[in-house]
């Protein structure tokens, strides 16, 4: 019984010692978007500002050349998009690789996984050129369509479906039902929890994506993620507003991510990633 307990007591202290150690990070931004450039770059580390600074919000707000409050809407804009259609495309390709097979739905499947392996900036450069022939350079057509197919979300479907008693669909068919029918009508609503799953993922994924939308986006359709790099140049780095302009582009996925994080844990464990 003793045993027993020092066991529970050091599991409680080990997960306690590693969310403070990842909570850590989040603290930072917190005590710098409020602290002044003084008290951020001091030789003593002080655990909270000497006061709190909320001039470093009206300054970030107000400053017309990063354009913090249009790569917001941008960024919510984009992030819809990606992920409804990233949803849509990834939930059809999975269920065509969970049900129809035929011998050439294999090699499919392991070009599909295979496409995981490939880092995605090694296709960045042909994904570039073939946007910008398509005239879609600062125009959502580019930041969105391009990243719309997931291979993770694919896989991820995939192993749900196989998992999905299928007599559910014979009985739709049965019923008069055509195949497209009953996968929008009897598949999909009893897969919310996958679905919610992988939305919750690609919409965090979307939302702090940077690389390419630095590389498609202009001046129209800049997101909050590039404009938020326009306080670090090659002169001076602006800390008190990024980090305020950071805390402020963390709370929205902050608050989606408490809302479906229940989905996201169900939905992991139905897909057959355990």
């Amino acid at each position: 019984m003793r045993s027993s307990r020092l066991v529970t007591a050091l599991r409680y202290g080990v997960a306690t010692a590693l969310s403070l150690l990842f909570l850590l990070p989040f603290y930072v931004i917190v005590r710098n978007a409020f602290s002044t450039n003084q008290n951020i770059n001091a030789p003593r580390w002080s655990w909270l500002p000497d006061q709190l600074n909320l001039a470093n919000l009206d300054s970030m707000l107000s400053s017309d050349s990063t354009g913090v409050l249009r790569g917001l809407l941008n960024s919510a804009i984009m992030t819809i998009l990606q992920t409804v259609g990233t949803v849509v495309v990834s939930l059809m390709a999975g269920y065509g690789l969970a049900r129809f097979t035929h011998r050439l739905s294999r090699m499919v499947l392991g070009l599909t996984v295979f496409t995981l392996m490939v880092p995605t900036t090694t296709t960045f450069i042909p994904m570039f050129i073939i946007t910008s022939q398509f005239g879609w350079i600062d125009s959502f057509r580019g930041l969105v369509i391009p990243g719309m197919f997931s291979a993770f979300a694919t896989y991820l479907f995939r192993q749900a479906f196989l998992d999905f008693p299928s007599e559910l669909e014979d009985a739709a068919l049965m019923d008069g039902c055509n195949p497209f029918t009953a996968f929008w009508r009897i598949v999909v609503p009893n897969s919310t929890g996958t679905v919610a799953a992988v939305g919750t993922i690609v919409l965090i994924g979307s939302w702090n994506a940077f690389l390419w939308p630095s590389l498609v986006g202009r001046e129209a359709t800049r997101t909050v993620q590039v404009a938020l790099s326009q306080y670090m140049t090659s002169q001076n780095v602006r800390y008190p507003e990024l980090f305020m302009g950071s805390l402020i582009a963390i709370l929205p996925m902050l608050v989606v991510f408490l809302f479906l994080q229940r989905f996201l844990v169900q939905g992991l464990a139905t897909s057959g990633l355990r």
